[in-house]
């Protein structure tokens, strides 16, 4: 009799779990580390503890704006998506703008404790979150506001590791276009509609990986060779023989690479969207898009010379991947 009793325990705990799983979109956290180490690698600098507290604010804040999206969709789900945790009364409203909150007050804290210039971008970081989810998401700013969420979150963790951002603003403004597409194309993820959306977003891929298989012009010609051996502060002057190390070869191989798998994570289900715009097709190439942050954040540190955390940060990918099929990322 106790086992029996104890079996639906076991089962309402793990629909709970569950529920809060796809409240949380748990595998797109996979996509969250990459910002912080990327602006750490914009500014030339390993990372570090602070690093690390840079990355946990930005889960929280993530997580927090995922909580407060439902929460402020939860009358439209209940139309278009029943199945969702609070329309489904998996997760009462009240819990899932707690969990918002909490996670928004964590975030906040996390970022304190990385320093000053942490928080001065973690605050503005929140307040686009909210701002967004609660009065942006369906104006014609919404997109824009996504796109600068995602580029305050790469410059977190510059601020967090040197406090400076200068230096990590190109690689947040190719993260942040990136996020622009992917957000314009989700506005019509459960209606589909127009085909202009995702030919944008696939235009804008090709364009990214491009600039992202790029050497920065500002970055000294034997940074990433350095970076690759593990030996900072090391730049060759110009004509240096280490220029022509299997280092260099290296450096000169994985930048392309791993703009090149940005490219075709995006580009396959933008391509099938603009041929059919309808909402099956539409949601995969969401999904897509926020799959693809992952190799850009990759590309991102490896365009500044950092190729073992853009190796690092493309290991998250089939994590990600993995999990997303248990899980929706949209």
């Amino acid at each position: 009799m106790s086992g029996a009793v104890a079996a639906p325990r076991r089962s309402g705990r793990a629909s709970r779990r569950r529920a809060w799983a796809e409240l949380l979109r748990l595998p797109a956290l996979f996509t969250v580390p990459g910002d912080a180490l990327a602006g750490a690698a914009a500014t030339a600098a390993a990372p570090n503890p602070r690093t690390l507290l840079a990355i946990g604010s930005s889960l929280c804040l993530y997580e927090a704006g995922m909580a407060l999206n439902d929460w402020a969709d939860r009358e439209e789900d209940a139309a278009e998506r029943p199945h969702r945790p609070l329309p489904s009364g998996r997760i009462h409203p009240a819990a899932a703008l707690s969990a918002a909150c909490a996670l928004t007050g964590a975030g906040l804290a996390l970022a304190a404790r990385a320093g000053r210039p942490a928080l001065a971008v973690a605050a503005p970081l929140a307040a686009t979150v909210w701002s967004y989810d609660l009065a942006l998401k369906h104006t014609p700013a919404g997109p824009p506001a996504m796109a600068a969420a995602r580029g305050l979150d790469l410059l977190l963790g510059a601020a967090a590791t040197t406090g400076r951002t200068r230096e990590a603003l190109s690689s947040a403004a190719l993260l942040g276009t990136h996020t622009l597409a992917v957000t314009a194309v989700s506005r019509r993820e459960t209606t589909g509609g127009t085909p202009l959306s995702p030919l944008a977003a696939l235009v804008t891929a090709a364009a990214l990986a491009r600039l992202a298989a790029r050497r920065p012009p500002q970055l000294p010609a034997g940074r990433g060779e350095a970076a690759t051996r593990g030996l900072p502060g090391t730049t060759p002057e110009p004509g240096d023989a280490t220029a022509r190390t299997p280092a260099a070869a290296t450096a000169s191989l994985l930048r392309p690479a791993l703009a090149a798998a940005y490219a075709a994570t995006a580009a396959r289900p933008y391509f099938h969207a603009t041929l059919n715009p309808s909402p099956p097709l539409t949601q995969r190439a969401v999904a897509g898009g926020i799959r693809a942050t992952i190799p850009l954040q990759a590309a991102l540190a490896a365009r500044a010379g950092a190729f073992p955390t853009g190796l690092l940060v493309a290991a998250l990918a089939p994590l990600g991947k993995r999990f997303a099929r248990t899980v929706s990322v949209t």
